[in-house]
């Protein structure tokens, strides 16, 4: 009985999580470029051959800014459903969390030019 509850309760967050990210790539214009850029650079780890390693690098700094950007548009909307027009507070809360993107987009960037530094200038 606790497994069969436990497996319905795991599916149904599954659900959830996967209509909580098609409402992202849908809604949210950051994040469709995001996926667009995602999408070349995975392309150009295929076509430059690139190391399973790097490939753990490159996979982790994709999954870092989208998720981060995730949590970032979920800020923002909660800040706006509790305070609907402008307040100072709400926007140092939405200019952190917009910090945060920010930090994991410049990782990615770095992790990208350690990457393809040497395949690109052949070092």
């Amino acid at each position: 009985m606790f497994f069969r509850s436990f497996i319905k309760s795991r599916l149904s967050g599954f659900k959830y999580a996967t209509r909580g990210a098609w409402l992202l790539l849908k809604r949210e214009q950051s994040i469709q470029v995001q996926v667009f850029v995602s999408l070349v650079v995975i392309g150009a780890g295929f076509y430059f051959d690139i190391t399973a390693t790097e490939w753990m690098f490159q996979l982790f700094a994709i999954g870092l800014v989208l998720s981060i950007e995730g949590v970032n548009t979920a800020i923002e909307e909660i800040a706006n459903f509790v305070h609907p027009d402008f307040h100072n507070k709400i926007g140092l809360i939405k200019d952190i969390a917009a910090g945060a993107v920010f930090v994991a987009a410049i990782t990615a960037v770095s992790i990208s030019f350690l990457i393809y530094y040497p395949y690109l200038f052949n070092c």
